[in-house]
């Protein structure tokens, strides 16, 4: 595991992306924060109008906002990634009960994104769980740090809470009502920890490679160490860490129920030679079974065709985890063809 190589001095082979997939000088990209618009719930009652229009631009034009007075206690908020930055620093037998390369198992361990089977590894471990029901999967949890699975409990609640705000206020600027999503797809949720040692070059190696999420929303604590790069317009751009603040961005599956009215946001992930880094991402998703399609109410109101196929998520996330290894467009067997 690469958190405990302490004193590791060059990437090894492995790890080394080849010119042209790796950042080389572009580790510092330029801020988009003047672009991306950071959303402030706090006055939503009053302005709930205005804040939704916000959201939805900004997840038409970039698939990314930064929500900030989103209802999640900020002691809360430093707990969780204090008891994260605890577990990865756990000793290396204490996370290696945890590891298993098993795709089907939804409570484990893992390095990279699919160790077994890419080219070149991320610079990157992480721990997943499924958060609800909360009583079928708490029991899995991890027991060290031994306050581990009181204060996750309490996180994931609350920021499940923040999660179905945000769908329901997207749905409401598409023209659904409230609860729209429940009733179409099961809200199902996982918490990743991600964890980004220090790396002696970065610029040969990525934490993360460019993609989008194959979720249907996700709602990301970053920390403070800045490493979260957005594509747009042929450029990376870094979101800044805001404290207390929450990135949002829209996954494929959110995409294509909104018949791409909705962008998927593409980002990636960088690493730092002077820092480890530790981020605590929440995903909303389908279950494995449920069927994927365009809204038919949005359909029937805006009178376009569908741009993608109907198909079940299961078939999809295979596909996905292929064509993210491959460097492959996930959505390409999903498209309409004219």
């Amino acid at each position: 595991m690469i958190s405990n190589w302490s004193k590791v001095e060059s990437v090894p082979k492995s790890y080394i992306f080849p010119p042209g997939e790796r950042p080389d000088d572009n580790l510092i990209a330029p801020s988009c924060d003047h672009s991306i618009p950071i959303i402030d719930l706090q006055f939503l009652s009053s302005q709930r109008t205005e804040i939704i229009n916000q959201i939805l631009k900004a997840s038409q034009d970039y698939g990314f906002f930064q929500l900030i007075n989103h209802g999640v206690s900020e002691d809360l908020t430093t707990d969780m990634m204090l008891v994260a930055e605890e577990f990865f620093a756990l000793p290396m037998e204490d996370k290696a009960e945890l590891y298993s390369d098993d795709q089907t198992k939804l409570c484990r361990m893992k390095m990279s994104i699919d160790y077994a089977n890419e080219k070149v590894h991320y610079w990157r471990e992480n721990f997943q769980q499924p958060c609800y029901p909360l009583q079928d999967h708490i029991n899995d949890w991890p027991t060290n740090p031994p306050r581990y699975r009181e204060v996750a409990r309490k996180y994931v609640v609350e920021v499940r809470q923040t999660l179905l705000l945000i769908l329901d206020l997207i749905c409401e600027g598409l023209g659904l009502e409230n609860e729209y999503m429940k009733e179409l797809v099961s809200l199902e949720q996982l918490m990743i920890l991600n964890h980004y040692p220090k790396c002696p070059d970065p610029r040969l190696v990525l934490g993360l490679p460019k993609h989008c999420d194959p979720h249907i929303l996700t709602l990301l604590n970053q920390g403070q160490i800045p490493g979260l790069q957005v594509y747009k317009d042929q450029q990376w751009f870094s979101i800044p860490p805001i404290p207390n603040a929450f990135v949002v961005n829209i996954g494929y599956i959110f995409e294509i129920i909104s018949n791409g009215k909705l962008k998927s946001g593409v980002h990636r992930v960088v690493t730092n030679s002077d820092k480890a880094r530790t981020t605590i991402a929440n995903f909303i998703f389908p279950s494995l079974e449920d069927h994927i399609e365009p809204s038919k109410k949005l359909l029937d109101t805006s009178n376009t065709a569908h741009l993608f196929k109907k198909f079940v998520f299961k078939e999809f996330y295979i596909s996905y985890l292929t064509d993210v290894r491959e460097g492959k467009d996930p959505l390409q067997h999903y498209r309409v063809r004219d």
